[in-house]
């Protein structure tokens, strides 16, 4: 059985998004391990999945052992004040760029969209591969809820603490406006609790980061999982989610999110269905971890 190694990642969205990639791959037939340090590493003719962050001179010698290394990696230069952060760039020596570069088996990958900007030249050839729908983890419960809308999340500190900011905004006109809200934010709740409450609510929200609104080149894994659960999304208005799910309304202000969900809210329950499942079904055909894992292999 083939060999798969991926990167550990204990905490914050990379422990859930790795994981997903985990079960994508496991369920593909693969047999996968996760690694802390290279030196888990055994054996040749492997598949490996790893970050620009665990770049080191002595890692080469792992990827020339690989059959073939997908490499996560940041921008090389990120605009305006989010640049100065490390969250948003590759912090190391770009020498390490060129030794990458060198290798045939190495591919290069970031959820972001790279065609048309320059952040990403000095890696070359940069793959697109979004975030996904984990249908393998998060199964849609059927227990009774009484929430029109929900919403799931964190502040998410980015550096510059400015979700918190955007998140009280775009929720604020939701305060008075007579909806059941299902709003869960820096609660600490179980997969069971979160999968339940998309699922049986009305219709789900989507609020950004403010990178990524004013961007539009990356959607976060909320965008797949509200739906791929519930099937009917509000959202900001990001460019990634206007390419892919061009039938999911976005929108640039807070009060006409609202609008939007209580047009849903209001809407015939047969009709909302209806678009409930064409949506689920798009989703679990075309933007599940399985989707990715058979898009990475096809580079």
């Amino acid at each position: 059985m083939q060999k798969v190694y991926i990167k550990h990642h204990p905490n914050d969205a990379g422990k859930w998004i790795y994981r997903a990639y985990y079960s994508a791959w496991g369920k593909l037939g693969y047999d996968v391990k996760y690694y802390d340090n290279f030196s888990d590493i055994s054996g040749e003719d492997y598949y490996l999945l790893c970050v620009d962050s665990d770049l080191t001179y002595d890692s080469f010698e792992y990827f020339q052992k690989s059959k073939k290394t997908f490499l996560f990696v940041r921008p090389t230069y990120f605009p305006k004040h989010w640049g100065s952060h490390e969250n948003f760039y590759f912090n190391k020596s770009h020498d390490l760029i060129t030794r990458v570069n060198e290798f045939d088996n190495i591919v290069k990958w970031t959820f972001c969209e790279t065609d048309n900007n320059q952040y990403f030249s000095k890696w070359g050839d940069v793959k697109t591969v979004p975030l996904a729908y984990d249908n393998i983890n998060y199964k849609k419960e059927n227990k009774k809820m009484e929430f029109d809308v929900c919403f799931v999340g964190g502040w998410a500190n980015n550096g510059f603490d400015e979700k918190r900011k955007i998140m009280i905004s775009w929720m604020r006109p939701f305060m008075n406006s007579g909806l059941k809200c299902g709003f869960f934010i820096n609660r600490d709740v179980s997969h069971e609790f979160e999968s339940a409450l998309i699922a049986n609510s009305k219709v789900a929200i989507n609020i950004h980061d403010a990178y990524q609104q004013e961007l539009g080149l990356d959607t976060n894994e909320r965008t797949f999982k509200s739906l791929g659960l519930n099937g009917l999304l509000v959202s900001d208005s990001i460019n990634q989610i206007k390419k892919y799910f061009p039938d999911v309304p976005v929108t640039d202000t807070p009060e006409k999110m609202l609008n939007m969900v209580l047009n849903y809210v209001k809407m015939e329950e047969n009709d909302r269905n209806r678009i409930k499942q064409k949506n689920i079904d798009f989703i679990s055909q075309n933007h599940t971890y399985v989707n990715r894992v058979e898009q990475l292999l096809s580079f």
